[in-house]
């Protein structure tokens, strides 16, 4: 009668070996399996004393970043977990089952703790993972599981682009004090072998540090286990993006005061780069989360609008003092002496054909005299006095001509004093704002490299 060969059950594991001793092999394991589960429940703490704590190992070997959610403040990891312990009823002689020293059963058949993770931000119930434990004979149980784990995390944006963070993992059991349960971190830090590079972050490390607490609802200590994982964002692309433009147009704000008055383009200028700022803040405010401290970025953005508005500001004033008429009171005493004599050469400020460094000295106006009419021209062939009445007039009118002149060349030299005065100030505040802006550029820009 030829033998069929035993049909195992699905849990029985798949054994190696030489082909004439398999099916010995699947035998003992199926042996194995009915003597150790005969009398063994799921359901009850593992130890054979019951004042005794069971010691768990936790491993925690971090996958892969899915996501990192700063508006909502939710970390999503995928991680690899492995939890050790040693369950007393569940031993044999190796020698008794030829040499077996270890299988691998469904998990669901042991007993299992229940860690979870504390700081857990997923509204559905945590799900078991359906992977096989490996039992050896000494009782020692290794449960190697998946998990996919999304957990709170207070983002801090107050550096952003160029921001770090810090989200713990807090594991620990839900219902075994200290007491009936010890959970130990293995080694001090998470494994990051297997990590996938992230686009958007560095990991710099995921230490591990074991507390005990006590909590107001029990008495008895609760021991945890948090893995801190560090971030460092990678700022390449906010910075082509987002910084290096408005870089750019905070620098070009400042030439509206080199632009020529008479251009008409000055006050424009200064209107468009405010509502280009104006675009990139809304843009970088959609990406950032509510928060009461103001990312790095944002600052920028907020000091670059400020002096954009009060250069637009002070380039009206300016534009005032250019278009001073004719009828305008002269430059003041205090504003030629050091306006347009001390800052007009310190600046290079000068007229066509001055050379740098010097200016133009100041011109008292001239007050045209009328003539002496008791000193007449000289004596000519008539002398009659109604020739003498003909030069009378012809003086008077000589005399009003060379008034309304020098009148005139008094309003014109106004009118160049205040265009000069306004040229002076144009090329002071040119200085001043782009110094300004380069400075707040480097500082930003240093905190890139």
């Amino acid at each position: 009668m030829k033998l069929s060969r035993p049909v195992l059950p699905p849990w029985t594991p798949l054994l190696t070996g030489p082909p004439e001793c398999l099916g010995a092999e699947g035998r003992l394991a199926h042996k194995l399996f009915r003597d150790l589960f005969a009398n063994y429940t799921s359901a009850l703490r593992p130890v054979a004393d019951t004042d005794q704590a069971l010691n768990v190992t936790l491993e925690v070997t971090l996958s892969q970043i899915i996501d990192m959610d700063e508006r909502n403040q939710v970390l999503t990891l995928y991680l690899w977990i492995r939890q050790e312990w040693t369950d007393a009823y569940l031993r044999w002689d190796p020698d008794t089952y030829g040499g077996l020293d270890a299988i691998r059963i469904p998990s669901s058949l042991v007993w299992r703790p229940d860690i979870v993770l504390y700081n857990k931000a997923d509204a559905q119930a945590p799900a078991s993972a359906s992977t096989n434990v490996v039992l050896r004979h000494d009782g020692a149980v290794r449960w190697d599981a998946p998990a996919i784990t999304r957990s709170s995390c207070r983002v801090d944006v107050s550096a952003f682009p160029f921001d770090a963070q810090r989200c713990g993992l807090t594991f620990g059991s839900w219902t075994h004090g200290g007491h009936q349960l010890d959970v130990r971190p293995r080694g001090a830090a998470a494994s990051l072998a297997d990590f996938v590079e992230n686009v958007e972050w560095y990991v710099l490390g995921m230490p591990a540090r074991r507390r005990v607490l006590t909590y107001g609802c029990c008495s008895e200590p609760y021991p945890d286990v948090t893995f801190t994982l560090l971030l460092r964002r990678r700022a390449a692309a906010y910075v082509c993006n987002l910084l290096l433009p408005c870089v750019l147009i905070s620098l070009l704000a400042p030439l509206a005061f080199h632009l020529p008055a008479d251009s008409g383009e000055k006050v424009s200028l200064g209107v468009t780069v405010l509502l280009a700022l104006t675009v990139f803040q809304l843009i970088l405010a959609e990406s950032m989360p509510p928060a009461e401290s103001v990312p790095l970025i944002g600052k920028y953005y907020m000091a670059t609008m400020t002096m954009v508005t009060f250069s637009t500001a002070l380039t009206i004033l300016i534009m005032n003092l250019h278009y001073c008429g004719p009828s305008a009171r002269p430059v003041p005493a205090w504003a030629r002496a050091l306006l347009l004599g001390r800052l007009a050469r310190g600046l290079c400020v000068r007229e066509r054909g001055e050379p740098c460094g010097q200016s133009r000295p100041p011109e008292s106006p001239h007050s045209p005299q009328p003539p002496d009419r008791g000193t007449g021209p000289p004596a000519g062939p008539c002398h009659e006095p109604r020739c003498l009445c003909r030069q009378e007039a012809l003086l008077r009118h000589v005399a009003t001509i060379a008034n309304a002149f020098h009148s005139h060349r008094a309003a014109q030299r106004r009118h160049e004093d205040w265009k000069r005065l306004a040229r002076v100030m144009d090329r002071f505040f040119l200085g001043i704002f782009f110094s300004m802006a380069l400075v707040m550029s480097l500082l930003v820009l240093v905190r890139a490299l």
